[in-house]
């Protein structure tokens, strides 16, 4: 079975003495600057200590960017310490898991999908460029709509995304009764006699 890669190339296994190309490269390396992105997964990793950072748990993020030369894939890491706290926060209040200036729990089931906005650098390791974040940016304030109805912040909604208002909205399952719902009395058809099978 062929498997398609991102550019809708197939990817699949090569024969010993196959002739091959040069497939180029896919690093899409950003331009200093604000860009939307969106959390493909994460992994979670361990930082060995150094000597600004003693030994701790770590987690890589890996950040998706839409170009138009492709997608941009950012690797971040947040360490799980309290001299990483504040990179930790804003990501979280980025991702539209928290409100500003109030405690947040760490929810990393929700991370996945998670989107955001950041500002993005270029630093250069070992004579190669490569893409860093800056900075977590908070969502935009969320504008009233008509109706009185508010799209959620940075116009971003995210399943398990923490809601301000303090209430938690249920979605109803379909076959189940909704809240409100009040059963009669069923109907008897036929004659019934208890105990009777």
């Amino acid at each position: 079975m062929a498997d398609y890669n991102n550019n809708n190339v197939v990817e699949r296994e090569l024969d010993w003495e196959e002739t091959i190309e040069d497939p180029g490269s896919d690093f899409v390396l950003l331009p200093e600057g604000e860009y939307e992105f969106t959390v493909d997964h994460f992994d979670r990793d361990r930082h060995n200590g150094s000597d600004k950072l003693p030994p701790c748990k770590k987690v890589i993020l890996y950040l998706h960017v839409e170009t138009p030369q492709g997608t941009a894939e950012v690797r971040e890491s947040l360490f799980l310490h309290t001299k990483g706290e504040r990179k930790l926060y804003s990501f979280f209040i980025c991702i539209g898991q928290g409100e500003a200036g109030k405690p947040l729990t760490m929810r990393w089931a929700n991370v996945p999908g998670a989107r955001g906005r950041a500002k993005f650098g270029v630093r250069e390791y070992n004579g190669k460029q490569y893409n860093e974040v800056k900075k977590f940016l908070e969502p935009a304030a969320p504008a009233a709509a008509p109706g009185g109805y508010q799209q959620p912040a940075g116009g971003y909604a995210q399943p398990g995304a923490y809601q301000p208002s303090g209430q938690y909205q249920q979605q109803p399952m379909a076959g189940y009764p909704q809240p409100g719902y009040t059963p009669s009395a069923p109907q008897q058809t036929g004659t019934y006699t208890p105990g009777k099978f």
